[in-house]
């Protein structure tokens, strides 16, 4: 699935005036949503949680949905640069992978100290702030900023040349269940193989791209240089759902249902 991407908009990184992201809009009818691709426009907390004591839970009809946002590839690889080797931790389920397959955390659950514990996508926490290395990453901040929804998580997933995620899948991750993970490409090839429900998905750097992890999914970099994701997770509110509706191919997206308590 493929969208027109055509009218820019600038948006300045925070404290950094030489950074600039370019979002994109379609020319096709604008959704409700529009306003976040204004200039200057900052993503506003108010009504952006529509959950009661609950996720909502979404009917769809997509298994991977390109988003109508795209970031300038240059300041996300300037960030990236900015981060040391001592910071990437390596992912704590390895029976899932080949190779080197590591995280670095941006936003974190609240009160996580431990490295593994930082980079851990906590099904059952509620509260989460953002992680010491982010204070370093205007870029990235400027992304998460992005999102009108409540964020949970948000990690550099890096997967090294000759690496390999073996397919599994994470069952709590599907706007269906009120969850979404967001993926943005920082760094890639053409030889990265993503696999969803066995098809290949192509991301480009500074893509938006959500996915339905809760399906079975594999990953294999045969490249020679790593392959980093900006991994985002979200509870999906009437902003993301509206987002969400208007990249998908066919069907909508719509509340179903509210699942009281913690997805997982």
């Amino acid at each position: 699935m493929q969208i027109a991407l055509r009218k820019r908009a600038s948006i300045a990184a925070p404290d950094d005036s030489t950074s600039t992201f370019i979002l994109t809009a379609s020319p096709q009818p604008s959704p409700p949503i529009a306003s976040l691709l204004l200039p200057g426009d900052q993503p506003s907390d108010a009504g952006a949680n529509i959950m009661l004591d609950g996720h909502r839970q979404y009917a769809t009809a997509a298994d991977r949905i390109r988003l109508p946002m795209t970031f300038a590839p240059g300041p996300l690889a300037s960030d990236l640069a900015r981060l040391s080797a001592p910071q990437w931790i390596d992912h704590l389920v390895q029976r899932n992978y080949e190779g080197t397959w590591q995280a670095l955390p941006l936003r974190m659950v609240a009160g996580a100290t431990h490295p593994v514990m930082m980079i851990y996508a906590d099904p059952t926490a509620t509260a989460f702030v953002d992680a010491p290395a982010l204070a370093h990453c205007p870029a990235f901040g400027a992304v998460l900023a992005a999102f009108r929804c409540p964020l949970q998580t948000a990690r550099l997933m890096r997967l090294t040349p000759g690496s390999t995620i073996r397919e599994h899948s994470d069952h709590d991750l599907s706007a269906e269940q009120g969850m979404a993970r967001i993926h943005v490409p920082v760094t890639t090839n053409p030889h990265v193989d993503f696999r969803l429900n066995g098809t290949r998905i192509d991301m480009a750097i500074g893509e938006t791209w959500y996915l339905r992890l809760a399906d079975r999914h594999s990953v294999a970099n045969q490249g020679t240089t790593d392959r980093v994701h900006l991994v985002i997770d979200c509870e999906v509110n009437d902003w993301l759902a509206a987002l969400l509706d208007y990249g998908q191919p066919g069907g909508t997206i719509r509340p179903i249902s509210t699942v009281a308590g913690s997805i997982g």
